[in-house]
């Protein structure tokens, strides 16, 4: 595996010292000779970029850093380009998350009309970027998106022809757990996880040939239950065990009073992220801190640098690895171009998605649901559109009436026309 540049669209991002750790720790699995922060705020940029610093030299790694604001010195030659953009920053996943609580309607970054609302803001950027990518980077690039709502963002990466993955940190967070719990190494643990991004469920666990779920959710389902936030009941009436994501499918209404009493995700995040900073700027701080678990993203450098060495390392590197890849028959009751979340075997020539069984009906008539709506999510960020929107909100499960899907569209537009040039008053 030959010495690489990797670019980092978000590079400011408080998740960065995670990847950077990562790529440090797991340099036999990738060889970064160049690792490119990308990010428009120059101040956060210094910040982050200088604890990132500190990481690699503690960690001994000959990686070089470099910082930038300017794209085509980003993208010039990279091998993968990774998103982790965030449109808008903490301010608009704020407005995301508070707009839908007026209609009774959960307040999620990713789900319901906060996350089309994302979408809407995102998309048209990071195809902008992809351009950027396809003219400038190395030949045969990948880009990897860990930017959400990824499969709304992989899929407009693929309906343009890019060299596109999208990456979610969920299942590989299972795996950690429950490789714990049994006492075997992560990569001996294989997860049947199948379904949407953020819209997934655990069916089997595999290790060493047998299906171990039943002894999982035997000995430790209240366990999991707790950690998801659902009723152990229903882990036993589904025999699997869903993504915590599907909280806000299985408890919407529970959800909506709780955000409403206690506030957002968005609040907190905000907290972390100023308190994060705040330590990054600390010159003694040469080890990322405890407190970057409760961002979220666990997990996320491995997974990174995994996917990205299977698909840039060589056949040594080729292996399993649950990503957002095209339909393209896996689900048969979904559209060929639909983006699904199921594991894949990775290699130099792309990720096809593994031989499964089809998907109950329990599950498919949710995942056929949503990725409907996903259709029209995307058709309403490509092309705009008040109408786009409205009928992408009405397609939604979590919408699905008219006046709601009216009252939702015009907050959304109200909160979003700086980023929306088609949204005019």
């Amino acid at each position: 595996m030959s010495a690489m540049k990797l670019a980092v669209v978000g590079g400011g991002s408080t998740y960065t010292p995670e990847l950077v750790d990562g790529l440090a720790r797991l340099g036999d699995q990738l060889d970064v000779a160049e690792l490119v922060l990308l990010d428009p705020d120059t101040e956060r940029l210094d910040v982050v970029g200088g604890f990132a610093q500190r990481i690699l030299d503690e960690r001994g790694a000959t990686t070089r850093l470099t910082l930038t604001s300017d794209r085509v010195e980003a993208i010039d030659g990279a091998s993968a380009v990774l998103l982790q953009l965030r449109v808008g920053g903490q301010t608009a996943r704020a407005g995301d998350e508070s707009f839908p609580l007026a209609c009774d309607c959960v307040g999620q970054e990713t789900t319901g009309a906060g996350g089309l609302a994302k979408a809407l803001r995102t998309v048209p950027v990071v195809l902008d970027i992809a351009e950027t990518v396809r003219q400038r980077a190395a030949q045969d690039a990948w880009i990897v998106d860990f930017t959400n709502p990824v499969g709304i963002v992989t899929r407009a990466l693929l309906q343009e022809g890019h060299r596109a993955i999208g990456l979610c940190n969920v299942a590989i967070g299972f795996q950690r757990l429950f490789a714990a719990w049994l006492g075997v190494a992560p990569d001996a643990v294989l997860l049947d996880h199948a379904g949407l991004n953020h819209l997934t469920w655990i069916r089997h666990v595999e290790v060493a040939g047998r299906d171990v779920l039943p002894q999982l959710l035997s000995e430790h389902g209240d366990d999991i239950a707790e950690r998801l936030e659902l009723p152990r009941s229903l882990l036993d009436r589904l025999g699997a065990v869903p993504s915590y994501y599907l909280r806000y499918y299985y408890a919407h209404d529970e959800v909506v009073r709780e955000l409403k009493a206690t506030g957002t995700r968005a609040e907190e995040v905000q907290r972390i992220e100023a308190e994060l900073l705040e330590m990054y700027r600390d010159p003694a701080l040469v080890a990322k801190p405890a407190l970057l678990e409760q961002r979220g993203g666990a997990y996320y450098s491995e997974a990174a640098v995994a996917l990205i060495a299977s698909l840039l390392g060589g056949a040594d590197h080729a292996g399993a690895h649950v990503a957002n890849v095209r339909n393209d028959g896996h689900f048969p009751f979904l559209a060929d171009d639909a983006v699904i979340e199921v594991p894949c075997d990775v290699s130099a020539t792309g990720a096809v998605a593994r031989p499964a069984e089809s998907l109950e009906p329990l599950y498919a008539g949710l995942v056929a649901h949503v990725s409907a709506y996903e259709d029209l999510a995307l058709d309403a960020a490509r092309l705009g559109g008040r109408d786009r929107v409205c009928a992408a909100l009405l397609a939604h499960p979590l919408v699905g009436q008219y006046d709601v899907a009216e009252t939702l569209t015009d907050a959304l537009l109200a909160g979003n026309r700086a980023f929306l040039p088609w949204a005019t008053s």
